[in-house]
């Protein structure tokens, strides 16, 4: 067994680690919480808040039911909402960075027609641009101001911003330092017109679809309030602690988890792709 695993322990460390955040769960957490502005979050932090719901919910589920099948079915929900929540938080910053944009492309547009270079027109978006988008242009600016090449400047705010409407704008930006662009503000005044109209088409489509996608989670959650409530009484606690109880949750489990990640793919709207990565 010692020498089973000190080969193994030698056959693994052959391989690169600098993969491993982004495969790990904590780069998945990590990934997650950014998108939904947690950032000065830590995962630790997180995955505690996730035990902490856990261990609360299954105490009062049990301590009012004394079934603990159904206390752990709603522990593991209590432990998943944190998780689940970032979603939503992600696609509310998503919207409004997305409704942000045109504002900032009219602003270069402006600062286009003025005589501005189009590259230190991005650096004064982090001043007078919208809040939900200044914070990556004001280190965009300050990677100028310390001495950083352009093109190694907008290779980072690309980066951080990981939008592909930042990816037209900087993709841009470097064709006009490069072989110039005396219709910079024809483009801007054409992506600005593009970038409103699909604003208004996505947010026609999730208004159509959001009562769908409400009345499919109170179809999900409803049959497990049913049972909370059931289970209040001792006799149906009692039913639901034997093996046939348990099974019965184990089903439902199933095809609630299924047919909650099937109405998510298909309601899904597609996302822009990205033009550069």
């Amino acid at each position: 067994m010692g020498l089973g695993v000190g080969l193994m322990l030698i056959w693994f460390s052959g391989f690169p680690t600098t993969s491993a955040p982004a495969t790990s769960a904590g780069g998945y957490l990590r990934r997650r919480l950014d998108a939904a502005g947690k950032g000065s979050t830590s995962c630790a932090t997180w995955v505690l808040l996730c035990l902490l719901c856990f261990v609360l919910a299954g105490a009062v589920v049990f301590l009012l039911t004394s079934a603990a099948p159904v206390a752990l079915v709603f522990a593991c929900f209590a432990g998943l909402f944190p998780l689940w929540m970032l979603g939503p938080a992600a696609a509310k910053r998503q919207r409004a960075h997305r409704g942000s944009w045109p504002d900032v492309v009219d602003q270069l547009r402006s600062a286009v027609r003025a005589g501005l270079p189009l590259s230190e027109a991005l650096a004064q978006v982090g001043r007078r641009g919208p809040e939900t988008l200044r914070q990556p242009f004001l280190e965009y600016e300050a990677d100028l101001r310390s001495g950083r090449a352009v093109d190694d400047s907008l290779l980072r705010l690309q980066n951080r911003l990981d939008d592909p409407v930042a990816d037209r704008i900087i993709a841009a930006v470097r064709l006009t330092r490069e072989v110039g662009g005396a219709d910079v503000g024809e483009m801007l005044g054409t992506l600005s017109t593009f970038l409103r109209s699909d604003i208004h088409t996505r947010g026609e489509l999730e208004a159509r679809q959001s009562w769908t996608i409400n009345g499919a989670r109170l179809a999900v959650t409803a049959p497990w309030l049913i049972l909370l409530i059931l289970c209040l009484q001792p006799q149906v606690a009692q039913a639901y602690n034997g093996p046939g109880g348990i099974a019965i949750i184990l089903i439902g489990l199933v095809a609630a988890a299924g047919s909650y990640a099937l109405m998510v793919r298909i309601a899904r709207l597609p996302d822009p792709e990205r033009a550069a990565r």
